[in-house]
């Protein structure tokens, strides 16, 4: 992020909105939500983990039932229902935990939906690019990471061997890490925090189903059906989402500014009688 800001590729500030608490609150979630699924895989075997990233979907429809009043549609809910049974049977081989790994897990569901929703939001509504929220972010992220460290991965840095090799595959993978948050930071940008929970869950199903088809992996026939079925719940939600798109918020022209406030104060009776909106 230094590098590109040193070269002037990196986006300026919106004059935004944005307190300086949610981009701090954002910072520290983000630490909470690596960290803390990091440790959960420590301590829990991979199917256990599974579980706990598909309560991730009902954890952001309820999240933003109560902050933003928003209403997911019985279609979309259907479809999502197909897509977290179908994850479960293709990945879910064991649930193998310990009680601290569980609470690990259940801890890390929350700042992981709020962390999603945040991203999705400050862009949204408050015109911020992907990489300038990023570079706003990440130091707070680091800091409490680097917090966390001692008591969540003892003694952590000190006893690693960091000789060339090693040192040049963490590096390889910090780019890597670097390049997968700004895609998803984009991702949540262009869509919202449940599609951004979905195209995940594809990446899984795409890598299991790839494993069979291009390197001939046997996961089971089990597996494999609950993959396929996953996609049909997700090519039914993005079916959905493209019939009816939400407007865009937050990103008017200068042009349109005036007409869509007037147009706004219009059709606030358009809303459900809850006042809330429906996704």
């Amino acid at each position: 992020m230094a590098i590109i800001k040193a070269f002037s590729v990196l986006p300026a500030s919106p004059p935004s909105k944005s307190s300086r608490l949610s981009l701090f609150t954002l910072g520290f979630v983000m630490s909470l939500s690596t960290g803390l699924a990091n440790v959960s895989l420590k301590y829990n075997s991979v199917g256990f983990y599974q579980m706990a990233k598909i309560s991730v979907t009902p954890s952001i429809v309820l999240a933003e039932f109560i902050w933003f009043k928003k209403r997911v549609s019985f279609s979309k809910v259907v479809a999502l229902t197909v897509v977290s049974i179908g994850v479960a049977v293709a990945t879910v081989t064991d649930l193998q935990f310990s009680l601290f790994g569980a609470c690990v897990a259940l801890a890390w569901i929350i700042p992981s939906a709020v962390n999603k929703i945040l991203w999705s939001t400050l862009q949204q509504q408050d015109n911020w690019t992907a990489l300038a929220l990023m570079w706003k972010t990440t130091p707070i992220t680091l800091f409490f990471l680097a917090s966390l460290i001692p008591f969540l991965d003892p003694p952590g840095v000190f006893s690693y061997d960091w000789n060339f090799r090693n040192t040049a595959l963490i590096l390889m993978s910090a780019l890597l890490g670097f390049l997968l948050q700004w895609s998803g930071a984009l991702a949540l940008g262009a869509t919202s925090a449940i599609s951004h929970v979905v195209l995940g869950q594809f990446k899984t199903c795409v890598v299991l189903l790839g494993n069979y088809y291009i390197f001939g992996s046997n996961p089971g026939a089990t597996s494999i059906c609950g993959a396929l079925t996953a996609i049909v719940g997700m090519s039914c939600y993005t079916y959905l989402n493209i019939c009816n798109p939400k407007p865009q918020t937050g990103k008017l022209s200068p042009g349109k500014s005036s007409t869509q406030s007037r147009s706004s104060k219009e059709n606030v009776d358009s809303h459900d009688a809850y006042g809330g909106e429906s996704v």
